[in-house]
């Protein structure tokens, strides 16, 4: 089968690979559509943490944002699954240790991670073995676009959960990328004032035609109160901007992270009496966010660019943007087509 191989920093190509047996437990998708994040991009780059700490070398067949079909059952699998829509978590625990059987198998720490840590193989292929354990179904009203955006809608979803945000409660929203702009739409959806910083024209502009109307840079941003802010933003300054801007005994939630440490003054976050959060992964999100799209009252349809080929995908992650690419910030790869 293709899949999509990076072999060293700055170098990917489309491969013939052998595709995926099923162990006991698991299942075999076929993918149809998997997006592209900026840990993939930080691979490309050689820049991705894991590869200095071990979690991770090359080669490595990235992809953890994904929907398909289940094609195939290891032993032991519920024949139900056959057949099905599904989309699946990144993180897969080793399901004995303490963190994981009181439910936290996303901070395992012997943990697996789709298409990112300890060589398990990602959805930027024709074909994914998953374990059955793992998955959760898609429903009819959501479709292929908005099932390969339920993972990052997780951790957009947990993001606004941890933030305890009312209706008419105003949050402010550190970076209208992809996972920030996804907060932006959970929140509104809660009856919250949604406002959002950042710096890029296209950026802001794209946010503003989304009906949010509050998009502000550092420049003119307004005085709060911000009763919750949620930093979704790559910026090593803008964590202590997240605690200096939020109301006292409120909320930070930082899901965003930079490439270098951040410094935050924690005599800050206990005068202000603040609760800070930090979110790594979609996994506890993931049903609710499902629930959302499903409803209608979350449609991340939009955030999508473009749709491209496997093969175009290396010239994406060097940094190119295809020709017919919207003003969105995320890239979707379609794998249903073996000739695309």
């Amino acid at each position: 089968m293709r899949a999509l191989v990076i072999t060293g920093p700055d170098h990917a190509e489309v491969q013939d690979v052998a595709p995926p047996e099923p162990a006991v437990g698991e299942v075999v998708v076929d993918v149809s559509r998997a997006g592209i994040c900026g840990t993939d991009v930080e691979f490309f780059t050689g820049e991705m943490a894991y590869l200095r700490s071990g979690d991770a070398a090359y080669p490595i067949r990235i992809g953890h944002e994904w929907m398909g079909t289940v094609t195939a059952l290891g032993a032991g699998v519920d024949p139900a699954w056959l057949g099905a829509r599904v989309t699946g978590d990144t993180m897969l625990g080793c399901g004995r240790c303490r963190r994981c059987t009181s439910g936290r198998q996303h901070v395992c720490e012997v943990r697996d991670e789709i298409g990112i840590r300890n060589g398990r193989p990602g959805a930027l292929a024709e074909q994914l073995a998953v374990p059955a354990h793992a998955l959760h179904r898609l429903p009819d009203g959501v479709d292929d676009v908005a099932g390969a955006l339920v993972e990052p809608g997780g951790n957009a979803y947990r993001s606004v959960e941890a933030a305890a945000l009312a209706p008419g409660e105003r949050c402010l929203i550190l970076g209208p990328g992809t996972i920030g702009l996804l907060c932006a739409l959970f929140a509104r959806a809660r009856g919250a004032q949604v406002h959002l910083l950042g710096r890029s024209a296209r950026s802001l502009d794209f946010a503003r035609s989304l009906g949010f109307e509050g998009v502000w840079t550092d420049d003119d941003l307004p005085a709060g109160p911000w009763d919750a802010v949620i930093d979704a933003s790559n910026a090593t300054h803008l964590p202590a901007r997240a605690l200096e801007l939020v109301e006292p005994g409120r909320r930070v939630v930082y899901v965003g992270l930079a490439g270098a440490p951040s410094m935050i003054d924690t005599r800050d976050l206990a005068l202000k009496d603040v609760t800070a959060v930090g979110v790594l992964s979609a996994s506890p999100g993931l049903a609710g966010t499902i629930a959302a799209y499903a409803s209608g009252a979350v449609d991340p349809r939009g955030l999508v660019a473009a749709t491209i080929s496997l093969e175009e995908l290396p010239a994406v992650l060097a940094g190119a943007r295809p020709a017919d690419a919207g003003p969105g910030p995320k890239i979707h790869v379609d794998l249903s087509d073996p000739r695309a």
